[in-house]
């Protein structure tokens, strides 16, 4: 599902970090090694309907390479 951010991500938390991410092995198969974390946060999306909501969304992060695989976790409210 091809989602896009609007604004900024906010309330930002590291779920897991390293070796505690279940997918590690894939990530730096994928991406590359690094220090992966697993993070969280509240954003405004489009989803690809077009409607607008508020919504939590959850991704891997690497420093230097920034956020991968965004995805939708939980929809919270304000459909437009």
């Amino acid at each position: 599902m091809a989602i896009e951010i609007l604004g900024k991500i906010l309330n930002i938390q590291t779920i897991a970090q390293g070796g505690g991410i279940r997918e590690a092995a894939r990530l730096r198969k994928a991406y590359g090694a690094g220090r992966w974390r697993k993070r969280k946060g509240m954003a405004r999306v489009r989803l690809p309907s077009g409607t607008i909501v508020t919504a939590e969304v959850h991704w891997y992060e690497l420093h230097g390479l920034g956020r991968r695989e965004l995805k939708i976790k939980r929809i919270l409210g304000d459909k437009t």
